[in-house]
């Protein structure tokens, strides 16, 4: 396992982005976190033991003000990730790849699959496994829930604060945050990836609604997306036999 720092930007927005990778044959994986989570997680180590098991390659990396990576928090937003990541994957990674992207880090995923097909690079992307995914959720889940409070912090202060389930630290989400979400959505027409996409949602999800992802594949090309719903699956979908059906996902996706 290959740890290092690359840098992404220039003078001002300049940020050291902590990167672990393994070497190893194609198709690789490349492992993209959620929101305020980080590389060091529980899916993001199974499926790097399991690169490592069966000879892959595997990536994967913090956001800026995410985990290892340097940057504050605070200043990130889709674009901004969406910047490192397609760094990250243009500098660390060799081959076809298998991006897996995790509750936002689907969002990062999809994106890049994007921006991938406009350079040209759609030979690079091999398949695409989606957990939990989140894309749009600024506009989708967020934006009809937000209540009078939430604005005026919004307003006021630049950003608010929701309890979080997983850390005893709030989660912060800025108004720049909410502004970049409005210029990344993918959900406003077919979302072509130029690979197969497998989706794995849990049922009692009480952070997206399974009903999200349904309403995802309606905007994948449906040839090339399946999808799995775990009835009574969770948001993390990090127990045991959560992780056994990510393995199992991966090894079809190959």
């Amino acid at each position: 396992m290959d740890k290092r720092f690359i840098t992404v930007g220039e003078g001002a927005t300049a940020r050291e982005i902590a990167v672990r990778s393994r070497s190893g044959k194609a198709p690789g994986l490349v492992w993209l976190g959620g929101y305020c989570s980080d590389m060091l997680g529980t899916k993001a180590e199974k499926l790097d033991q399991w690169a490592a098991v069966n000879g892959h390659a595997s990536c994967r990396h913090d956001y800026s003000g995410h985990g290892e990576s340097g940057g504050e928090f605070r200043d990130g937003t889709i674009s901004r990730w969406i910047e490192e990541s397609l760094a990250v994957f243009d500098q660390c990674t060799q081959g076809p790849q298998i991006l897996v992207g995790s509750s936002m880090g689907a969002w990062i995923a999809l994106r890049m699959a994007q921006e991938l097909k406009a350079r040209g690079n759609t030979g690079r992307l091999h398949a695409i496994l989606l957990l939990a995914p989140a894309p749009d959720f600024t506009h989708e889940l967020m934006l009809p829930e937000l209540t009078g409070e939430h604005r005026r912090q919004l307003e006021e202060q630049g950003y608010m604060e929701e309890p979080s389930e997983y850390s005893d630290e709030p989660n912060i989400f800025t108004r720049a945050l909410f502004d970049d979400g409005e210029k990344n959505r993918v959900m406003t027409g077919i979302i072509e990836t130029g690979c197969p996409v497998h989706i794995i949602q849990g049922m009692a999800d009480p952070d997206v609604p399974y009903t999200h992802a349904m309403k995802l594949f309606e905007f994948l090309p449906a040839d090339d997306v399946t999808m799995t719903l775990v009835k009574d699956g969770d948001h993390r979908l990090s127990r045991e036999q959560d992780i056994e059906l990510i393995l199992r996902s991966v090894e079809n996706l190959l």
